[in-house]
């Protein structure tokens, strides 16, 4: 067809849409698939990766599968096949690696290898930069190329086996796309001047990885308007989180699956108000798990209504070196705030790129601490605001 050679808003306003070429790719799930892929990583300096877990459908988040594009080739690693993946590792990390929102995968990498990457280049974060309204890689895939990907496969069960041919075409999708897509971001952050602010954008991002995924804490179970409560809904709600989370262990899915935080905090809210255990457990609806949950549920609320709140963890009390910001400090706040956001709407940046509510209220007790609280750029920036303009 003529409409595959028009250019990409021709296309567009003509409705014409344009269908994912599919890469060859190849899936590697026993150890002697490993070696064409160590021979490609041996040759190049820079590779496309990306993840795969299956947070969606079990209690504990595994990594199911690794995505490559190197020197042209795509290769699909099937991370629950038992491979041994130290070699990988050993010559991934002196790479240069071409990410899109490489926070949860920097993450996922570091519990599971303790891997830190030499170096990335993050779309997401580029684009966030250049403020693009939509900053998912299929958003810009389908502005900057018309391409279009399932979406379907974005929330499939990838600890399944085997892996259908329709979530490996997306799996190879995923990273087939990344170099063409970070050329063209950053043509455009050079000729914004903003490369040397993504590359302290990524570095940071490295570093945040580091401390992978949070450890449990021992008051994760005050969640949501949790502070509001003061009396028998406290150890309600710390029993009933609790049997939420062994429910989900024993099944082995994710917390959010046996029943939702607004459950939770309607059981806590009825016990709070006083009403009796009837007419709290009245309130209570499962689903299809009901029948087979809902006894011990009613044993966890029956638990809570006896615990002395007085009991339960406390509440990790306020740093004692930190008092509140002054009258002068808020006024001062405000001026920063106010005139960052003049600022970034000169530079059609989103205002928290330049520095977030928590920053600003660092900055305001010590405005003299910029390079202290924010990346390079971003004080470099903030140092041309009236309000913090020195001497």
């Amino acid at each position: 067809m003529i409409s595959r050679f028009l250019p990409l808003r021709l296309r567009r306003l003509l409705g014409v849409k344009t269908v994912a070429r599919l890469p060859a790719y190849q899936l590697i799930d026993r150890q002697d698939q490993l070696s064409p892929l160590l021979a490609a990583l041996d040759r190049v300096d820079e590779v496309a990766l990306d993840t795969e877990a299956d947070n969606m459908y079990h209690y504990k988040t595994r990594l199911c599968l690794l995505q490559f594009l190197v020197d042209g080739q795509v290769f699909l690693v099937d991370a629950l096949a038992g491979l041994h993946l130290t070699g990988l590792w050993h010559r991934l990390a002196k790479k240069h690696i071409i990410m899109h929102g490489s926070d949860f995968d920097l993450r996922l990498l570091q519990d599971l290898c303790k891997f830190r990457p030499h170096s990335i280049f993050d779309t997401m974060l580029a684009a966030q930069l250049l403020n693009r309204p939509r900053v998912g890689l299929a958003s810009l895939l389908e502005d900057h190329f018309g391409v279009k990907l399932a979406k379907d496969s974005q929330k499939a069960n990838w600890s399944q086996r085997p892996l259908t041919k329709k979530m490996l075409d997306y799996a190879a999708l995923d990273v087939w796309h990344l170099p063409a897509l970070r050329d063209l971001l950053k043509r455009e952050l050079v000729r914004l001047r903003r490369m040397e602010w993504l590359e302290q954008q990524c570095l940071a991002q490295i570093e945040s990885g580091l401390t992978g995924f949070a450890p449990p804490d021992e008051n994760d179970w005050r969640i949501g308007q949790s502070e509001k409560l003061r009396g028998r809904g406290l150890g309600v709600l710390h029993a009933v989180w609790h049997w939420r989370e062994e429910q989900a262990q024993r099944i082995d899915t994710p917390p959010f699956k046996v029943c939702g935080n607004k459950l939770l905090l309607q059981i806590a809210n009825a016990a709070e108000a006083g009403d009796a255990e009837a007419a709290i457990l009245a309130q209570i609806h499962l689903g299809k798990r009901h029948t087979r949950l809902f006894p011990s549920l009613s044993a966890a609320v029956r638990t809570g209504l006896a615990r002395d709140p007085h009991t339960l963890p406390r509440r990790r009390g306020r740093d004692p070196n930190h008092v509140s910001l002054t009258h002068a400090e808020v006024a001062l706040q405000d001026r920063i705030r106010a005139e960052r956001d003049k600022l970034a709407g000169k530079l059609s940046l989103e205002p928290t790129l330049i520095a977030t509510r928590s920053q600003l209220a660092q900055i305001a007790r010590r405005p003299k601490h910029l390079d202290e609280i924010l990346l390079p750029w971003q004080a470099n920036l903030m140092r041309q605001l009236p309000a913090l303009k020195q001497d």
